[in-house]
């Protein structure tokens, strides 16, 4: 076979570079040239599939990964459901998820749901149109189907952050979490307690909460329900919520506040109450978001890995793909201490 000249495509209307061109110019055969260009190109030399590479990229040629789906019965798109890509812990996780997606050859597809039930089913019905591989659920709640459905249609996928017994999740150790901030809060002195609490239909505002409040009862300081304030998980209800808090009659001299938002949200409703984040009311966030440590007064949080969650609950949906048992995961969080709790004054 005779070498032809390779160049670069050109700008114009110039007829898109095939399968065929790369496998002439790198002598072999079609089939050859796209066993190397795939994700997985068994069976080709590692010589080969550098070369091959090397010459569809100069030639400009690129997959058409629609039409490979069509024979493979793959998208090679995985779905991400999470409740608004605005809180910040779900766009960490979102971004280690998309990562670890690219890496294995994967897109990613998310939408957020709003935590709404008829929203979700719309998104998830929308991405299932779209023959998916798998999908992540960041936004699962008591009673929530969507977990459901997906195991009735044999779709694989996996939790996130968030969990439902009996079904595949990566998450933290949330009742522990809870419970290493009630821990502090104790060995500092402090025995009058508030909780912002978060969503109780989810599993982070549940577990966190309970965490706590066992930590405090087992030490002889039950809570007062008043001291406990459910919430969504955004700054202005932990601006609300703190607000209730700070306006009991006897108010707390510490809040756990179950998610770093929800804490950012606490600091408004202490300052307002006219009183100093730490030196007057101690103050617990959850996440350890990269915002904590540089706020004017550094938040101590129960830190959560993010970056590993997601990337995490990728290997196991691909376990799933190829058929293989995923267990869920359950990471241990650690309390990082900062200026928002120091030693009670006496």
């Amino acid at each position: 076979m005779k070498d032809e000249p390779i160049t670069a495509p050109t700008s114009g209307r110039s007829r898109p570079v095939t399968l065929a061109t790369v496998a002439r110019h790198a002598q072999v055969h079609v089939s050859t040239a796209s066993r190397a260009l795939s994700d997985d190109p068994a069976g080709v030399g590692a010589d080969t599939v550098r070369r091959v590479r090397e010459l569809a990229a100069v030639l400009g040629y690129r997959r058409d990964v629609g039409a490979a789906g069509l024979r493979t019965g793959s998208s090679r798109l995985i779905g991400v459901l999470v409740p608004r890509l605005t809180d910040l812990v779900l766009a960490s996780i979102y971004e280690s998820i998309d990562a670890a997606a690219s890496a294995a050859g994967y897109g990613t597809v998310v939408a957020n749901t709003l935590d709404d039930p008829d929203h979700r089913r719309t998104r998830l019905d929308a991405m299932l149109s779209r023959r998916i591989d798998g999908v992540i659920i960041g936004d699962s709640h008591i009673g929530d189907t969507a977990a459901h459905e997906l195991r009735r249609r044999g779709v694989p996928y996996v939790l996130v952050m968030r969990k439902l017994e009996g079904h595949l999740s990566v998450t933290t150790d949330d009742h522990r979490g809870g419970h290493l901030a009630a821990e502090h809060l104790l060995a500092l002195g402090h025995r009058r307690v508030g909780v912002i609490a978060g969503d109780q239909l989810a599993s982070t505002g549940r577990e966190r909460t309970l965490g706590f409040r066992r930590a405090f009862e087992s030490a002889g300081y039950p809570l007062p329900d008043a001291y406990v304030v459910e919430s969504a998980f955004s700054t202005p209800s932990g601006l609300e919520a703190g607000r209730q808090l700070m306006q009991l009659p006897e108010p707390p001299t510490a809040i756990f506040a179950v998610h770093d938002l929800l804490a950012l949200g606490a600091m408004g409703a202490i300052r307002d109450a006219g009183k100093r984040v730490g030196d007057d009311v101690a103050l617990v966030g959850y996440n350890d978001l990269d915002l904590a440590a540089t706020l004017p007064v550094p938040l101590t949080s129960i830190r959560s890995d993010l970056q590993r969650m997601g990337t995490l609950s990728v290997d196991a949906l691909l376990r799933g793909f190829k058929g293989e048992t995923a267990s869920s995961v359950l990471l241990q969080p650690e309390l990082i201490v900062r200026a928002t709790t120091p030693p009670l004054r006496s």
